[in-house]
């Protein structure tokens, strides 16, 4: 497994990188298929802002790259859990990465040394403890038809 090295903060500014709407929780991303995926966020501290979550296709260099993205919502953040779908191209293996923009500025704040200043995580609940998660950790399964996911939002 190789884990990236570096402050996880500077990853997520690729994340927040690229402006995008805000969308009901009920709405979901991409173009409408047979493959829809619900991903739930829990542990949101506060029903402020927003929660940007981001799906990643099953690519390595792609995941948390500038343009890397599959899809992306920003839907309203709601306590404990914060949920919504997207359609999928196909089954396959994707990867999740979130962040909680408490202050609803389209951004990963950090702090000055560059660590995260709001919640985050990643699909399979992948550790983050030294340094951003290796694509492995985060890459799962998704079957064909309606599914759904958890991960669990973690605060600085």
């Amino acid at each position: 497994m190789k884990v990236r090295t570096g402050l996880a903060g500077v990853a997520f500014a690729v994340i927040a990188s690229a402006a995008t709407p805000v969308m009901a929780a009920d709405e979901c991303a991409g173009k409408p298929s047979e493959h829809r995926l619900t991903v739930s966020v829990s542990n949101i501290r506060a029903a402020k802002g927003e929660v940007a979550i981001t799906i990643y296709p099953d690519d390595a260099k792609r995941f948390l790259a500038p343009k890397g993205k599959l899809l992306r919502q920003r839907v309203p953040a709601r306590t404990p859990t914060t949920s919504t779908c997207f359609y999928l191209p196909g089954p396959g293996f994707y990867a999740i990465a979130v962040y909680h923009d408490a202050n609803a500025d389209q951004d990963f704040n950090r702090s000055i040394v560059g660590m995260p200043t709001e919640g985050y995580g990643f699909s399979n609940d992948a550790p983050t403890k030294v340094g951003l998660p290796g694509f492995n950790t985060v890459r799962f399964r998704v079957p064909a038809g309606a599914s759904r996911t958890s991960l669990r939002m973690r605060y600085p």
